[in-house]
């Protein structure tokens, strides 16, 4: 493949080492906050992966890319046209056999798996979901149900994980810092409890802005951190580098 900086731009989308992500059908574009989630997630020794709210499939694609050939990964997305690209996606990517997108709302996805009897036991769920609450309407539908969420409460989004999850298993996402913690805390009155936490900030001079959370069913040793993407000159720092060396064309 030929070297480009960053993810490579292409018409529609980016190119990454390994992938290409289409965008151009989905209401949400490729960001920093998938390629975070789906860099840090703790992918060690995980079989069976579930991404709720896929959008162009990136975070799914980024997991394939960390795990094992025998780990598979179901891919949740509610929006007909999002689903149609992260498929695509999938199908021109290294890992077709290990991802199927399911064009599906999550509640809908958790039902049917009840009336079947299949209770697929994921241990690890991921999700970069909705977090504006429901104010003035986006330009379209599909952008309404990525950004807000009216179609995908917190709680809501929870209780589908909790149904899914494997008593061991990991549920991963990203949100902004205050969002962040105003979940960490609901999850924490329910139950859940915080096993991985990520403070990310952009700029070592800048205020904190988005959490990653890793939460566990089961009472563990909480692990900290904290990550800063740029350095003062503007460049991607060290840390973040590492982070996404696999990921981004030239790092």
């Amino acid at each position: 493949m030929t070297s480009i900086q960053k993810p490579a731009f292409r018409r529609g989308g980016f190119t990454f080492k390994q992938f290409f992500i289409g965008h151009d059908k989905c209401a949400m574009k490729v960001g920093t906050d998938g390629v975070l989630l789906g860099a840090w997630a703790p992918v060690y020794n995980r079989k069976r992966c579930l991404d709720i709210g896929c959008g162009s499939g990136l975070i799914a694609l980024m997991i394939a890319q960390r795990t094992k050939a025998d780990t598979t990964i179901d891919a949740v997305e509610l929006d007909v046209l999002a689903a149609m690209q992260a498929a695509d996606n999938v199908q021109q990517s290294p890992w077709s056999s290990r991802i199927t997108v399911y064009q599906q709302d999550i509640y809908n996805f958790v039902q049917q798996n009840k009336v079947h009897e299949i209770r697929p036991q994921y241990d690890l769920i991921v999700s970069n979901p909705p977090y504006f609450e429901p104010a003035v309407a986006c330009r379209n539908e599909a952008r309404n149900q990525a950004r807000y969420t009216e179609s995908l409460t917190h709680q809501g989004l929870l209780a589908c994980v909790q149904k899914l999850i494997a008593p061991t298993g990991l549920f991963c996402l990203v949100l902004p810092y205050g969002i962040g913690e105003q979940f960490e805390k609901m999850a924490s009155d329910l139950g859940w409890f915080t096993h991985f936490r990520v403070n990310v900030r952009d700029r070592q001079d800048k205020p904190l802005h988005r959490l990653l959370l890793g939460l566990s069913r089961q009472k563990q040793d909480i692990q900290v951190g904290e990550l800063t993407i740029r350095s003062p000159d503007g460049t991607y720092s060290d840390p973040f580098r590492q982070l996404i060396t696999d990921f981004y064309l030239y790092y």
